[in-house]
């Protein structure tokens, strides 16, 4: 599946509820679920991780359509590289 086809079933799924809840509402979501992936990799609970993870996806694609952004578009900014230095790998000193 393709990113824009991931968002577009995210929003046939949930964009009238997310949309009812407000973008802070679903902000506050998104970031439960981020403290749900940090435990499962500091438990590394292998188990949850693919759980855990596509969950933050479709919460951070539900921000992104909440938004009016594409998020194929968005990860078009690292097609060519690192947005900072332009390389593969980075080369960026962090």
């Amino acid at each position: 599946m393709k990113i824009r086809e991931f968002q577009k079933q995210i929003e046939a799924l949930y964009f009238s509820k997310d949309q009812s809840r407000g973008l802070e509402g679903t902000f506050r979501w998104f970031v439960e679920e981020v403290g749900e992936l940090a435990r499962a990799i500091r438990k590394k609970d292998k188990a949850n991780l693919q759980v855990e993870f596509s969950d933050c996806f479709a919460w951070l694609v539900t921000l992104a359509s909440l938004t009016g952004m594409d998020m194929e578009e968005c990860a078009k900014r690292y097609a060519d590289g690192c947005p900072k230095c332009k390389v593969i790998p980075c080369s960026c000193k962090e």
